[in-house]
């Protein structure tokens, strides 16, 4: 295959690799699509089935019966004058509840879930304005103020909107939301860009969403409507209530300077992870290394300076957002699940665009902490923000009045597919260690790839590859950070004890040649029918501490045992976990009880007064009622 010169600068530009081979397969890297994996994985599968149980019929409910939102739609259609109920920005929970349904059909097929979906369906048609305008807030308010505050998510609640109707079309064929979708999106393009009328969206989401319409439709208008919407940024065309009030501002909205100059990482983290998720497809779709410059730029202030060891992120209450680098107080610490959630979309996307397994690292220590957090065993409780300390405050509630964290936890989970296989033409990537099956087209033809593990409990991973014909293609499997003594990228925390055991790489038993680039092993052979390739990492209890620059967490250790951070939560031993000294050469032991939180493997070590410290994984805490924890643990002096 060869590059075009504007292609091959742009291959280099990112630093994928020195290999042409890895080059020229990194060009074209896509995931592996959510409908096309099976997950059977142990630690997955019932979770994601008990989102379908639990978890989406509760936001079906509230979405319905117990808070206005489909009514706003019923009241559009009925053209009788009815007020709007409820917050300007509720529409867009609906469309949320809809992707989450749409993925979970795929999961759990349910002919009831189905009619129910289309049945709303029916009704956001039916509020549709003739000229493809669709917004209850504004409709029943007869249009006053209709795209006069950016604030006010109407572009917003549209980027959700084809969100979910792209979804649903993947999922069912049925086109009927999704010519929804295009007309409200080619409203907006009418509106603004066609017209040369400036617009910032107040809360970013329509970005990633026209390019996810862009590849649904092969409408180039989509895209270039995306990149128009971030152009518009850090212009001075901001105007509305976060631009008019001292505590927001364009630092808030990410409004400061032009999304290609911007260097560091600002105001409501949510926002700021829509846009640069956004920004990152849309660098990719263009080839436009301006935007692949500033996401790394962004991308190292986050990790380097504003991450939890939770990968969590957004530390700030007040503007729900980020304050001052190294600013990660653990008992106020907000670390909103929605923001853990765009986490996991940003570096799936900057995953694909460099083809480097750093991303992943921070995807999977996100996705097993912080968002896995906001979400009850039970399936019917939910955290808003993830503290890392309680005094016994916190518990997760039934809903909220700003409902985005339990539909955008449910719609992560039901789509955790998404995140385990990427390919290309002639290679194969493997992003994340969950028991699952695939068939991937490459091009000497197809694949099949299964796992069989119990991680995150055990780092053996046992990967199938099966090829039609015997063929020759590089396999890519990721070596994560913690399994070589590096717990996230840069240098906020460290490992106190360092580990000399390594991973090892096996096919059919026996040792195979491997190349290490960009955290993956890559093993390039020729393949046959159930070649098996066996992978080991080590999984010891590690104690992590973090730089100086942290101030909340000096004289103070962390625990984590592979992809998992640990916290000791109040018990019968242990009224108060703030008492707990540890010792830099405490030894912890690991073992899994199947009988406590749904399965969890415990860690354990003897203290000084003959009691015993117990710790559990991080996202399980405050599932047995309220109580004290404690993430970082005061070190004996």
């Amino acid at each position: 295959m060869l590059l075009s010169k504007k292609h091959f600068l742009f291959v280099a530009f990112i630093a994928i690799s020195s290999k042409q081979l890895a080059a020229q397969s990194i060009s074209k890297m896509q995931p592996v699509s959510f409908s096309k994996v099976i997950i059977t994985d142990n630690f997955w599968a019932p979770r994601i089935k008990t989102v379908s149980n639990v978890t989406i019929p509760v936001c079906v409910e509230q979405t319905e019966v117990k808070t206005p939102r489909i009514r706003n739609f019923e009241k559009v259609a009925r053209k009788q004058g009815e007020k709007h109920e409820g917050i300007y920005y509720d529409d867009s929970d609906v469309y949320k509840a809809l992707e989450a349904i749409a993925y979970s059909l795929k999961n759990h097929p349910d002919d009831k879930l189905e009619a129910k979906a289309d049945e709303w369906i029916d009704k956001i048609a039916a509020a549709q304005q003739p000229d493809g305008y669709l917004n209850t807030y504004y409709t029943l308010r007869k249009f006053e103020g209709k795209w006069t505050d950016m604030e006010k998510h109407e572009d917003y609640n549209a980027g959700h909107l084809i969100e979910a109707a792209v979804a649903y079309y993947n999922t069912t064929g049925k086109r009927k939301l999704l010519d929804v979708a295009i007309r409200v999106a080619d409203n907006i393009d009418s509106t603004f860009r066609l017209q040369n009328r400036h617009w910032v969206s107040g809360h970013e989401e329509i970005e990633l969403a026209l390019v996810k319409l862009y590849h649904a439709t092969g409408q180039s208008k989509y895209l270039n409507l995306a990149d128009w919407y971030l152009q518009q940024r850090g212009h001075g065309y901001g105007k509305g209530m976060i631009w008019d009030r001292k505590d927001m501002g364009v630092k808030y909205a990410q409004d400061d300077v032009p999304v290609k100059d911007q260097k560091q990482i600002e105001g409501h983290a949510v926002r700021a992870m829509y846009l640069y998720t956004g920004a990152a497809d849309v660098g990719a779709a263009k080839s436009d290394a301006g935007y692949m410059t500033a996401m790394n730029n962004v991308w190292e202030d986050v990790v380097y300076r504003n991450m939890y060891i939770t990968g969590g992120i957004g530390s700030s209450g007040s503007n729900e957002g980020f304050s001052v680098d190294y600013d990660l107080p653990n008992a106020d610490a907000y670390c909103e699940t929605c923001a853990s959630v765009g986490m996991v979309l940003w570096n799936e996307r900057m995953n694909l665009l460099t083809g480097n397994a750093k991303y992943i690292d921070v995807l999977e220590r996100s996705l097993y902490n912080g968002a896995l957090d906001g979400l009850s065993l039970s399936g019917d409780r939910f955290f808003y923000g993830n503290p890392l300390a309680s005094s016994g405050n916190n518990s997760r509630s039934e809903w909220f009045g700003t409902a985005c964290c339990p539909s955008n936890i449910a719609r992560l989970v039901e789509s955790l597919g998404n995140y385990i296989y990427a390919s290309a033409d002639n290679a194969v990537w493997v992003n994340l260690f969950i028991g699952s099956n695939t068939n991937i087209k490459l091009k000497q033809g197809n694949v099949k790839i299964s796992q069989q593990t119990n991680y995150p409990w055990d780092g053996k991973i046992e990967i199938m590859v099966s090829p039609d014909t015997k063929s020759k293609f590089p396999l890519y499997v990721r070596i994560p950070g913690w399994a070589v003594n590096k717990p996230v990228p840069g240098n906020t925390y460290k490992y106190i004890d360092a580990d000399n055991s390594e991973f090892t790489i096996k096919l059919n038993g026996k040792p195979v040649k491997y190349e290490l680039n960009n955290g993956y092993a890559v093993v390039n052979n020729y393949w046959t029918s159930n070649d098996k390739i066996t992978v080991d990492l080590p999984m010891p209890v590690r104690k992590i501490q973090a730089i100086d620059s942290v101030k909340a967490n000096q004289g103070k250790v962390a625990l984590q045992r592979g992809p998992l951070v640990y916290c000791v939560e109040q018990s019968a031993e242990i009224n108060n976990p703030t008492d707990i000294v540890v010792s830099k050469n405490s030894v912890f032991t690991s073992a899994y009880r199947k009988d406590v939180l749904g399965g969890i493997v415990e860690l354990k070590t003897n203290m000084r007064d003959n009691s015993v410290l117990t710790a559990i994984p991080y996202y399980s805490w405050a599932n047995r009622g309220k109580s004290n924890m404690q993430v970082w643990l005061p070190l004996s002096k």
